[in-house]
């Protein structure tokens, strides 16, 4: 059991998660059972980082964390804050994502310039994460953040890379503001662009608000899941595009997969509500043929997302 030694600083973000020093010699961004959000949402994080893993896309390491009560009574920063009052996170297991590597080193980008958008060597995995998002009703948009190749401590979770690196999963208040298969999802010109200038890699950030956060439905909406910057999907020329993440959501994520994933979590997070898990992999089960149909509709938004399907 990975245990968090010392807290290092607030992050920003409406779960209130704390940047912390873990056992295991790593750091880890920890949302806490009780933030205000909801309790669920450590749930979602843990099995849609699992799920999009199993799907070949970039995620971060994620581990239960046991925060010590002792830790919490001796850090008087490792609390909740609410409108009109102030309590201690909770002691137990809380939800971990790996930090990318030594924070006071490495730089996290939550925003990119369009030219820089085309040195990001796994673009297309854009479209990989919108068919995840659609599956699981992401009601937040499509949260990222990017870094330079050349500074990142391991590799990118996925089938393609090296397991044990340590990106994504994270949220957006671990990253400083404007501080796959490779280059498929970009044209010609900007993978020669690319490959002139520095190399950048984007890590899918934030599974909290899959399955509609606390509520565990799915209110499909159009533009659910979309990332703000329709360019990171002008690599998208049909539904083929897709193909390939189509093609493993059938089949790697079986009902078995499901099952077991979801044993990782701990039952306090679901408050023993086991019933309702199953419920919710039932639906899981039963969404994967919808995809295509949700990911045609927002194509057909007034967005209009992706301006090369034509």
């Amino acid at each position: 059991m990975i245990k968090a030694l010392e807290q290092i600083r607030r992050m920003r973000g409406g779960a209130q998660s704390h940047l912390m020093r873990c056992s295991d010699g790593y750091y880890y961004v920890v949302k806490f059972q009780n933030n205000p959000q909801h309790r669920r949402i450590l749930v979602n994080e843990l099995l849609g980082t699992r799920l999009a893993s199993r799907l070949g896309l970039p995620t971060a390491p994620v581990e239960v964390v046991e925060v010590g009560a002792e830790l919490i009574r001796l850090t008087p920063e490792l609390s909740i804050e609410l409108p009109r009052s102030r309590t201690p996170c909770a002691a137990g297991l809380q939800f971990g994502s790996r930090y990318p590597g030594d924070p006071r080193q490495m730089a996290l980008h939550d925003f990119l310039p369009d030219e820089k958008l085309r040195e990001v060597e796994n673009l297309h995995d854009f479209a990989g994460m919108l068919v995840f998002d659609k599956w699981a009703c992401n009601t937040n948009g499509r949260q990222t953040v990017f870094f330079e190749e050349a500074a990142r401590a391991g590799g990118v979770t996925s089938d393609k890379v090296a397991p044990g690196a340590a990106t994504g999963g994270l949220t957006q208040g671990e990253v400083t503001p404007g501080t796959s298969p490779r280059g498929e999802g970009l044209r010609d010109g900007a993978r020669e662009e690319a490959g002139r200038g520095r190399t950048y890699r984007t890590v899918m950030i934030d599974q909290g608000f899959c399955f509609n956060a606390g509520e565990w439905n799915f209110p499909d909406a159009p533009l659910r899941g979309l990332y703000a910057r329709s360019r990171v999907y002008e690599g998208v020329t049909g539904m083929d595009s897709f193909g390939p993440w189509l093609e493993r959501l059938e089949k790697r994520i079986t009902e078995r997969v499901l099952a077991e994933v979801a044993e990782e979590v701990p039952p306090a997070w679901y408050e023993d509500d086991y019933d309702g898990v199953l419920r919710l992999l039932e639906q899981l089960h039963r969404r994967k043929k919808r995809v295509e149909e949700l990911i045609l509709s927002a194509k057909s938004s007034n967005r209009h997302p992706f301006a090369s399907w034509r």
